[in-house]
């Protein structure tokens, strides 16, 4: 059944991809300080993904994706505070401080990754999926790449058995014009990267993921298509990253003037806009707002600063699964 798109759709959209939008920026911001290590990769730009997601799924509906992580993870539920205590590397994060930026994970919230490979998560997710219809479970599961990981060769193989097993996942190309600083057109002469599905007679089709409205509309559609057994859908999403690819990312490859014409386009901005043209809500709404989640950003970080680090006994945890079997020796 189709979701309405209402007062209240809206105002839970634009406060979502702020609370994103703030975390991602302080995230940013303690990076430089050191405070954050390793790799860190932001997703500010690219909310509308994020938020017209989560109102076209369930929350029992599974979700894996690449290492642009930390805003999926906190649409689907993982805290600001385990969050950021992730990438702080502290015990209380959301993978005990182990996995980092790259490799937030949920059981709970139902969401699967985080994975540093690039197109590893493809067969994954399809798997996921696989489990579920096995299962005879009409979750759906919805697995983001990037316009990177579409060169992989997974992509096909995977695509292929999805379609031949008619699998409820929804496969999401979120391109955002540049694998690290290659440029779609530069890395292969298929720039239209949707019609990469038509070869294995999947439905695909490319969306705006600068507006949520579009974005939760296509991901309605294939998710209603998956529920009711008529296997994958390929969206390619296109959207725009503000940042850089990672924080060390000089972004030499693309013009101011590109980067500032999309951020006119900024889903924040143009929710906002309707939100108010409507009059769904006053300025001191919107300011509540605001406060509200600068407030719980600034929370998640005193929660990530006093959170102790993982003890050495931690180490060898959660690595291998201790599994006897009756022919096993002594």
């Amino acid at each position: 059944m189709a979701v309405k798109l209402n007062k209240d759709t809206y105002l839970y959209w634009y406060e979502l991809m702020l609370r994103l939008r703030r975390f991602e920026e302080r995230a940013g911001m303690l990076y430089g300080q050191q405070k954050i290590r390793g790799f860190c990769h932001l997703y500010i730009g690219q909310e509308a993904l994020a938020a017209g997601m989560m109102t076209a799924l369930r929350a029992d509906d599974r979700v894996i994706t690449a290492y642009r992580d930390h805003a999926l993870a906190i649409a689907k539920g993982i805290s600001s505070r385990a969050a950021m205590a992730e990438l702080y590397g502290k015990v209380t994060g959301c993978t005990k401080g182990k996995g980092g930026s790259m490799h937030f994970f949920s059981k709970e919230h139902n969401f699967y990754g985080g994975h540093g490979i690039v197109g590893a998560q493809i067969g994954l997710g399809a798997g996921i999926a696989f489990a579920d219809q096995y299962l005879e479970k009409d979750n759906v599961t919805i697995c983001f790449f990037g316009d990177g990981a579409a060169r992989q060769g997974i992509l096909h193989e995977t695509y292929n058995m999805a379609m031949m097993w008619k699998l409820p996942v929804i496969f999401v190309c979120e391109n955002n014009g540049y694998a690290m600083g290659t440029s779609v057109g530069r890395s292969s002469n298929v720039t239209k990267i949707a019609t990469l599905g038509e070869a294995y007679n999947m439905p695909s089709e490319s969306v705006d993921g600068m507006q949520c409205e579009t974005v939760h509309d296509a991901i309605e559609r294939a998710a209603i298509r998956a529920r009711k057994g008529d296997g994958p859908t390929f969206l390619e999403i296109c959207t725009y990253r503000y940042k850089g690819h990672s924080m060390s990312d000089p972004q030499k490859y693309r013009t101011k003037e590109e980067v500032e014409a999309y951020r006119k386009l900024d889903p924040i901005e143009t929710t906002l806009a309707t939100i108010l043209k409507k009059k769904w809500a006053t300025q001191e709404e919107i300011d509540a707002i605001s406060a509200k989640v600068d407030a719980e950003i600034e929370d998640c970080v005193q929660f990530a600063e006093e959170s102790p680090y993982p003890d050495d006994n931690e180490l060898y945890k959660d690595i291998y699964v201790q599994q006897d079997y009756p022919f096993m020796m002594e």
